[in-house]
């Protein structure tokens, strides 16, 4: 009550009731009822759904709605309560040098008496507040009481009979006065918006006990009865001492006795005035002094005892000043204690058993103070009017916000508030802003506006579950469900991955490269198997879970990380084609680095390596295989490191992931051997530290830490070449059309290499052209090539059958008990047979190499058909060899195979 009454209610409340008369200034009363009120009943769901703690405004806001609206209101509303302080206290001020005035005792001149009377005023209030909520709440009691004391005065002075205040306008109770000032007389350019401007800021104030929410014994049930208790009792007091004043007090008065009418004398003057013996006519061509119109201190004029009237103008600004010099360094508080703006921080220390913010108490003083030696408010004082409306908006819009979204943390206790009436009061809360001042309002939302935009990008690390999480939840929901019943079309066709990285953070390389081509265009899941004892490994995933998203999300990486407990590799991935994805969002492409050592590794490995592909096409998925022929797995260089940094005991945390693929003999350790090579070179340990605690690598290992991040940086002026080998739909174009979509590649141009016939090499060329044409993707270069299936060169045959040496059944050598029985042991042998049934295949991916070498050495990226074997019929030692000769000694290159859908249309 005390923040609400302010100077307004005694000396503008009158001046309201001669422009807009009784039955407009009561609507102006009632508009800025409606809308407080409205927000009275948002404040008061908030604060009954859950415990409020200190903060007021910014944590009511901040808590519903997240901390990009709270972190930008919480600065703004606290600054505003301190510039408020010097409001009131200039206010105060004001009417102290009006009194000088009065009795001509000025000390210096008008502006620097307020200078000093303010200064003077805010170091007793701060002295006050400093002194704790125990001080300040006898302070306001005090205050409180002179306040309806001097309200009560008023009341009494309308039924003392007028006798001597006649003359200056004030008749007491007359009905020709009610009739007369009833409707509107506005003067000077005024109207219904400027004086409903010029009442609104009397009624905000309504947060002032929300702003001390953690000195409140019981926050939950006093906030809203004290808030709307105080919104009854204020809105009364202002309609009835409007009505009071415009009942008794005519518009305009001369002052002077001499204006009595003498009976019997005939005037031409039909006013209330006139029919009540005095004869004001003279206000007309003349300015008056007195009367509703003219004198500020009408309410004076009314009293018994005029005094208290000044009394309760003091009352009212100190109160005021007071609950915002307390308001201010808590809000401050609770805002930097949330750490959103981080250089704040300092801020946030409290002191004694209340956990007083003396520096934020400091921080208002000085900002008062400085505001009061301008002593010139008329410019700031809409501005701070507007920082509570937009306080005031966003608490409206909480309610229906948090309505909106349906969590089912959404329950306040207080059950009399309805979402859409919040909707309502929000709007209302920005019209009013904009009707007191166009320009003031727009520089609040442009302030609220760019504070948003910069916590947005500093993204606090907070969580606080807040309607704005509850509503995106929803929206996704809803979207995925309504995307459920739309059927697929090629038209809209986008690569959406099952990335088998592993860990994500062991292979970057891998990661950058598929989110290029998917980023804001797909989906990717990073798909990661563990293995090992079941317990250890379900305890890995569970910290693993956030760990890997949190780092996917801090390197701006648009893809989720899906892992999954199985006995293998196989098993794990089976269990992420069949089950990851929702409805439409899941994945249509599985995508694996190559695995580089399989010549070393355990053919069971490989031979589930091999099935795995298979398994994708068996569940309609695309393949994609890339090799990089420094690797891509870099966790043995980040486990290095973390032995290294532990052994330091360095303070500062890394996010560090320890080698998950050792050899396949440690079965004890989780394992995503899918993407890239499991066995890295031994560190040197005799070595020298080179820099701080690292120990330097070894040549392989810095190519390979190199080629880690090649995929990171801009790729310049080179070429993406496609070698489009067969029609599996057309996803092995797609793919380098997206790439070239990218800030990084766009400035790659894609060359086309086809196989054709030496005599059909020009008819091939502008087949080709009139289909890329068609497909509307752009190309530098078309190549076809006539001599692919040329016999490949002798050394390359050896080289290729010297590979393969280790992994052969010469079953022709041996008896054919002892030949079936090792060929059930280990299918994955190549036997004699299959080499020579595919003989012709053998070459072919021998020859392209050399074609690849040839032609695409220099390449940005290789994007080439994956050749496929039929599943059963090619050993997967054969099979694995085929892929590497066909990849080996290149630059990067992506393996494409479609599942035969297409991908492409000519068709708008």
């Amino acid at each position: 009550m005390l923040n609400i009454w302010g100077v307004m209610l005694f000396i503008r409340l009158t001046w309201i009731v001669g422009h807009a008369g009784i039955g407009l200034a009561v609507v102006v009363i009632a508009m800025a009822t409606v809308v407080t009120t409205i927000t009275g009943l948002s404040t008061s769901a908030i604060t009954t759904n859950g415990f409020v703690r200190g903060g007021g405004a910014y944590y009511l806001i901040s808590r519903s709605l997240g901390p990009e609206f709270g972190g930008a209101i919480g600065l703004i509303f606290a600054f505003a309560n301190a510039v408020a302080v010097a409001m009131y206290v200039v206010g105060f001020a004001e009417t102290v040098r009006d009194l000088l005035v009065e009795h001509n005792a000025l000390m210096i001149d008008e502006i620097n008496d307020i200078r000093i009377i303010g200064t003077i005023t805010v170091v007793i209030l701060f002295g006050i507040s400093v002194a704790g909520m125990e001080w300040e709440a006898k302070a306001q009691i005090v205050l409180l009481g002179i306040l309806l004391i001097a309200i009560i005065n008023f009341v009494v002075g309308t039924f003392i009979p007028a006798h001597d205040k006649r003359a200056k306008g004030f008749f007491n109770y007359q009905s020709e006065i009610f009739y007369e000032n009833f409707g509107p007389d506005f003067r000077e350019g005024e109207g219904f918006f400027s004086v409903f401007s010029i009442f609104f800021p009397a009624a905000t104030g309504i947060l002032a006990g929300a702003n001390i929410s953690g000195d409140l014994a019981d926050p939950q049930s006093a906030i809203p009865k004290g808030t709307l208790l105080a919104i009854l009792v204020t809105t009364i007091v202002y309609a009835g001492a409007a009505v009071a004043a415009g009942s008794c007090v005519v518009r305009d008065a001369t002052g002077n006795l001499t204006d009595a009418i003498v009976p019997g004398t005939v005037i031409n003057c039909t006013n209330a005035a006139c029919k009540l013996g005095f004869n004001f006519s003279s206000c007309a061509t003349s300015n008056c002094s007195y009367g509703l119109m003219n004198n500020f201190q009408v309410m004076s004029l009314i009293s018994g005892f005029g005094p208290l009237i000044t009394a309760g103008i003091f009352s009212a600004t100190l109160s005021s000043a007071l609950a915002s010099l307390v308001s201010a360094p808590k809000i401050f508080q609770a805002l930097c204690k949330d750490n959103i703006y981080p250089g704040l921080h300092v801020f946030s220390v409290g002191y004694g058993k209340n956990n007083e913010p003396l520096r934020g108490y400091v921080l208002t003083f000085f900002i008062g103070l400085g505001f009061i030696l301008i002593a010139e408010l008329n410019v700031i004082a809409p501005i701070i009017s507007n920082f509570f409306l937009a306080s005031y908006a966003l608490i409206n819009f909480s309610v229906f916000h948090a309505s909106l979204a349906k969590s089912p943390g959404w329950r306040p206790a207080f059950r009399w508030y309805n979402m859409w009436i919040s909707l309502i009061g929000a709007i209302l809360c920005c019209g009013v802003m904009f009707v007191i001042n166009w320009w003031a309002a727009l520089l609040t939302n442009v302030i609220v506006l760019a504070l948003y935009i910069y916590v947005t990008y500093k993204k606090p690390d907070v969580n606080w579950g807040s309607s704005t999480q509850a509503l995106t939840y929803l929206n996704a929901l809803q979207h995925a469900i309504r995307l459920t019943g739309v059927e697929d079309h090629v038209k809209n066709f986008r690569p959406q991955c099952l990335l088998m990285t592993g860990a994500p953070t062991s292979r970057p390389a891998l990661l950058h490269l598929v989110h290029a081509f998917t980023k804001n265009v797909g989906l990717v899941v990073c798909g990661h198997v563990h293995t090992g004892p079941r317990r250890q490994a379900l305890k890995e995933i569970a910290t693993d879970q956030a760990k890997y998203q949190r780092w996917l999300i801090k390197n701006k990486m648009k893809a989720f990380y899906a892992p999954v407990y199985a006995e293998d590799l196989r098993e794990g991935t089976q269990f992420l084609l069949q089950a990851v994805g929702l409805g439409r969002m899941r994945p249509n492409t599985l995508v694996f680095g190559f695995k580089k050592d399989w010549l070393q590794a355990v053919m069971k490995d490989v031979d589930n390596y091999i099935n795995t592909i298979h398994d994708a096409f068996d569940c309609q998925y695309g393949v994609v295989v890339i090799r990089l022929k420094e690797g891509f797995n870099i966790s043995h260089l980040q486990a290095q490191e973390e032995l290294c940094t532990s052994q330091e005991k360095s303070a500062q945390p890394k996010d560090i992931v320890v080698n998950l693929e050792h050899s396949d003999a440690d079965s004890s350790k989780p394992s995503s051997k899918s993407v890239s090579e499991t066995n890295s070179p031994a560190m040197p340990q005799d070595q020298k530290e080179a820099k701080g605690s690292s120990v330097p690598l070894n040549v392989n290992d810095q190519k390979l830490l190199q080629a880690s991040s090649q995929f990171q940086k801009k790729q310049g002026k080179g070429t993406i070449d496609v070698w489009w080998l067969f029609d599996d739909g057309g996803l092995t174009l797609l793919i380098p059309y997206l790439l070239t979509t990218k800030k990084k590649w766009k400035d790659c141009k894609i060359r086309v290499f086809i196989g054709g016939k030496i005599n059909r090499i020009d008819h091939d060329r502008r087949t080709m052209a009139t289909l890329l044409s068609k497909f509307r993707i752009d190309f530098s270069d078309i190549t076809v090539l006539g001599d692919m299936n040329t016999k490949p060169s002798k050394d390359n045959i050896a080289a290729f059958e010297e590979m393969i040496e280790p992994f052969r059944l010469h079953e022709d050598d041996k008896e054919q008990d002892a030949y079936e029985k090792m060929k059930a042991e280990e299918p994955w042998r190549i036997t004699d047979n299959e080499l020579e049934i595919y003989r012709m295949k053998t070459y072919r991916q021998i020859r392209l190499n050399e074609l690849l070498r040839e032609n695409s050495s220099t390449a940005n990226l290789i994007v080439m058909s994956l050749p496929v074997a039929r599943k059963g019929a090619v050993s997967s030692a054969l099979y694995m060899a085929w892929i590497e000769t066909l990849s080996k000694d290149l630059p990067p290159i992506l393996l494409v195979r479609g599942n035969h859908q297409s991908v492409l249309t000519f068709y708008s």
